[in-house]
């Protein structure tokens, strides 16, 4: 019964449909921001394609070739540090694989809370979305209509006079008896006689 619940459950719940709604809204929020992007840079690319059409090329390759000096020197001491790191005794890296096993697994937990928090924030956002796109609270419709709907019919009831005498009805309407059920009758019981 409780996997049955869970399907059902799972079924009517309407927050991955608000969590796409609210994903489509953003998405249409960011899109928006685009056609002041694409003007941004055309404004600015002229000014770059000047830049790069007035560089030296001799200037261009030097500093092309420090960046690769430093970054070839940057490597080698990393590789000689990590030699280094690895002569390092044995017990001393199964701590530190440990501890760093402990804090993927605190990472990986607080990026999943993180993922959950900021899938209700989207799943709340696309709520009051599609409650613009209605253009009414859909929550608040049916408690009112249950609310007032009752008190709107005794209301009715209260306003419609009855008519005291035959008079004051008009003079094409008829008055009509309600209908009765008719009448059963009750059925015997057939009793089978006794065996001999």
């Amino acid at each position: 019964m409780a996997i049955t619940d869970d399907i059902r459950k799972a079924a009517t719940d309407p927050t991955p449909l608000y969590f796409l709604a609210g994903t489509a809204d953003l998405a249409v929020q960011q899109a928006r921001k685009v056609p002041g992007i694409v003007e941004q840079i055309r404004a600015e690319a002229p000014a770059r394609i000047e830049t790069v059409k007035n560089m030296d090329a001799n200037t261009v390759q030097e500093k092309a070739a420090s960046r690769a000096k430093e970054a070839q020197e940057t490597i080698q001491t990393r590789v000689t540090g990590f030699i280094s790191t690895l002569d390092t005794d044995l017990k001393k890296l199964g701590e530190s694989a440990q501890d760093l096993a402990l804090r993927g697994v605190g990472v990986a937990a607080e990026y999943a809370v993180k993922a959950r928090e900021t899938y209700e924030k989207v799943a709340e956002h696309g709520e009051q979305t599609v409650r613009t796109w209605r253009g009414e609270a859909a929550d608040g419709i049916e408690e009112l209509a249950v609310a007032v709907e009752p008190e709107a019919q005794s209301a009715q009831v209260k306003q419609e006079p009855k008519p005291a005498t035959a008079a004051a009805e008009p003079a094409g309407a008829k008055k009509t008896a309600p209908k009765k059920a008719p009448l059963r009758k009750p059925v015997a019981k057939k009793t089978t006689p006794p065996a001999k």
